[in-house]
């Protein structure tokens, strides 16, 4: 992270981790969770889906909050995907920053820490992600490279990408 700025850097280092799996989030780490992803993916990217669809439960969860308004607030989440009966890689998915923590390499700093976490606890894992097209540079540069073609995703191009 060389290019990032003081600021930008004493940002990161504010930030608390949260890595649990669902049964341990706390009731207001749900509600963070559920409307953060709802204010990014429906309201903002305007893309009505199902958001809730039953893998949650199963998930590993990604938080990054922030404590310098004295509460904590959620800058940024995550969520992963064990392998299962129909996919045998860990798949990264619901990745985003809420709009106050956006353009500070927020997003850099978590796929870095959810790499960390996946490597330390299932270290012969293969990864994958569905990633917004747009975004290909940005996952190629933590060593995912496409593995489908773009294709359509209610409304919004996407691209499978697995870690290499």
């Amino acid at each position: 992270m060389a290019d990032v700025t003081h600021e930008t850097q004493q940002t990161h280092e504010s930030l608390e981790w949260r890595w649990k799996p669902f049964a341990q989030l706390t009731a207001d780490e749900t509600y963070d969770m559920l409307a953060a992803r709802n204010a990014v993916f429906v309201v903002e990217q305007q893309c009505v889906y199902n958001d809730v669809d039953g893998l949650d439960k199963g998930a590993w969860h990604l938080f990054a909050y922030s404590n310098d308004a004295g509460a904590p607030q959620l800058a940024g989440y995550l969520r992963v995907l064990l392998p299962d009966e129909t996919d045998t890689d860990i798949r990264i998915g619901r990745v985003l920053t809420t709009s106050e923590f956006r353009r500070i390499g927020l997003g850099s700093a978590m796929l870095a820490q959810a790499l960390k976490y996946i490597v330390a606890q299932w270290p012969e894992a293969a990864i994958k992600l569905h990633a917004q097209a747009h975004l290909q540079m940005f996952y190629g540069a933590f060593g995912f490279e496409p593995i489908s073609e773009v294709h359509d995703d209610d409304g919004i191009p996407h691209i499978w990408m697995r870690s290499v």
